[in-house]
């Protein structure tokens, strides 16, 4: 009897223990997250980090190997070297040997000229005094004019060598060069993105990769959280929102480290559907939707004291 009534005490003591309520506003410490990936597609060289390490803005993390880089560099600066010279090609203009090309043909077409023209000339005549054929008359008068043509066409070939490049053909070799110049940034770009760089004071929480392995384009290879974005996040039950408002103070307890501090509500978010707590009995009690408080501290903290995902509490709400 004696065993049963130290049990029942035990078990009453216990009850009375265990249903003792702390608090319905509990939350947990939270931090901005960070997560780091490559523009493009490389095997991983070099990891200079390991998880649990606070990194500084502008520490390189990873290094990637990108083979392929090389031969597109060689291939970039090839295509800019052959639109410079096309450019400066299109500014000097004619060289001297295309100048001597123009005079030879000309000279060659000139005499072809005075030679149709002595022949038309004599031929004529006899055809007035009617000693020859209208036909021949014919071919002969078409061979002249054939030659006078010709004559033409080269005298203003010579007028466009000696004139100059024509503005749109400098225009076009300044855009051969404008774009062959924009392939060897698109290089250098890309060989800046092998580095992997920290854009900001974080903590790494997971990495993702192994050296070695390939890291394909948008996978995520480092993941970590940013000290100075803490902030407290509670949820709160539909019946009980209405004693929040947005700028609020809010008093929040550390049960751990046995410390308060002053916070602001920053956010007030109603969770998606499957939060929501359904009543069985619709017909008996109300379900209720459920809603994320967002906080910010006020005041100076130490981070290093509040770990990521600790309990923390409400303890005063400050009605202003």
């Amino acid at each position: 009897m004696k065993r049963i009534y130290l049990v029942l005490s035990f078990l009453v003591l216990l009850g009375s223990c265990t249903n003792k309520k702390i608090t319905d506003f509990r939350g947990k410490v939270k931090y901005e997250n960070l997560n780091l990936s490559s523009k493009i597609p490389g095997i991983v060289s070099k990891i200079f980090v390991k998880e649990g390490d606070a990194v500084h803005k502008g520490d390189t993390l990873i290094i990637l190997n990108v083979d392929e880089l090389s031969a597109k560099r060689m291939q970039a600066e090839g295509a800019v070297k052959a639109a410079r010279a096309q450019l400066q090609m299109a500014y000097n203009g004619a060289t001297i040997e295309q100048v001597k090309q123009i005079d030879g043909k000309l000279e060659a077409v000139q005499s072809q000229y005075n030679f149709a023209k002595e022949s038309f000339e004599r031929i004529k005549n006899m055809y007035k005094d009617s000693l020859i054929p209208t036909q021949k008359y014919d071919e002969v008068k078409m061979k002249f004019r054939m030659a006078e043509a010709q004559l033409k066409a080269v005298q203003a070939k010579k007028k466009e060598v000696l004139k100059g490049t024509r503005n749109e053909i400098i225009s076009q070799a300044q855009g051969q060069l404008k774009r062959a110049l924009g392939v060897l940034k698109e290089v250098e770009i890309a060989e800046q993105n092998r580095y992997i760089i920290a854009p900001e004071n974080f903590v790494v929480d997971k990495i993702s990769i192994h050296k070695g392995e390939l890291a394909p384009s948008g996978y995520t290879l480092i993941n970590g959280w940013i000290p100075q974005s803490i902030y407290f996040r509670f949820t709160i039950p539909e019946h009980k929102i209405n004693n929040f408002k947005i700028h609020q103070k809010i008093e929040i307890e550390n049960p751990f480290i046995n410390k308060n501090i002053t916070t602001e509500i920053v956010r007030v978010k109603t969770l998606p559907k499957y939060a929501n707590i359904t009543a069985p009995a619709t017909a008996y009690k109300l379900g209720e939707t459920m809603y994320e408080l967002k906080l910010i501290p006020t005041d100076k903290i130490s981070f290093d004291k509040w770990k990521k995902n600790m309990t923390v509490l409400i303890k005063n709400i400050k009605n202003e």
